[in-house]
């Protein structure tokens, strides 16, 4: 289980047609399992680009991340995959649920492959009943609401037990009250599975919740401070 992530001078540009995008700019921090800590910032802050990045999902132009105090990102990508599949649960604005498979299929879906030291089918029903969709696991997406429909893409990203939660924009296709739904449904996540949680909202009344915020503006941290008290 990784305890710790640390990013030092971290910077993630694109080149073409001679021109240099940057996306981030040199950015310091380091989080510790456990914390429950927002990003926030307007569209094209960074704020998407660096979660990408702790999840591996990406790698930096410039900079280091270290988990634990080890490079990943210097191995090969399956060490790196089984690393992302071990350690990070991913959860995004567009639920990216298979329409032809059902609630409990789609999160089985990252288990297919995988050996596990559990029963798979019994770990999808318990994360299943977790997020209080037990009564629907032989629902198609297409009959399930938007809160359900998250619900289902937030038990598959954390069916084997991640040490981490990336959301991105987790609330931001849906409506005032099955946003803040979701939102405590992270929040209980994070205080009975132990995991640390990292979500990006352009919203700071949401932000304003966690117990670290960090604000980003053009690629660049404009600040790191300590939000709500549980």
């Amino acid at each position: 289980m990784v305890n710790m992530i640390e990013c030092k001078n971290l910077t993630r540009f694109y080149e073409g047609d001679g021109t240099k995008t940057i996306a981030l700019r040199d950015v310091n921090l380091s989080f510790m399992k456990g914390e429950f800590t927002a990003i926030i910032g307007p569209s094209g802050s960074g704020k998407s680009t660096l979660l990408s990045l702790l999840g591996t999902l990406d790698k930096p132009s410039e900079g280091t991340i270290a988990y634990d105090n080890e490079e990943i990102l210097k191995k090969s990508k399956s060490k790196i995959a089984d690393f992302r599949f071990q350690e990070i649960g991913f959860i995004f604005q567009q639920f990216h649920l298979l329409p032809t498979l059902t609630a409990l299929e789609n999160v089985l879906t990252p288990l297919f492959s995988r050996k596990v030291p559990y029963n798979k089918l019994e770990r999808a029903i318990e994360v299943l009943e977790q997020v209080g969709l037990q009564d629907k696991e032989n629902s198609l997406p297409s009959q399930l609401s938007g809160g359900q429909q998250q619900r289902v893409a937030i038990a598959r990203a954390i069916v084997h037990k991640p040490s981490w939660l990336l959301a991105d924009e987790p609330t931001g296709n849906l409506d005032t009250e099955t946003g803040e739904r979701i939102y405590d449904l992270l929040r209980e996540l994070n205080e009975q599975e132990g995991c640390g949680v990292l979500f990006v909202t352009h919203d700071p009344a949401l932000a304003a919740k966690a117990n670290r915020i960090i604000t980003m503006k053009d690629g660049i941290m404009l600040s790191d401070k300590v939000g709500a008290t549980p």
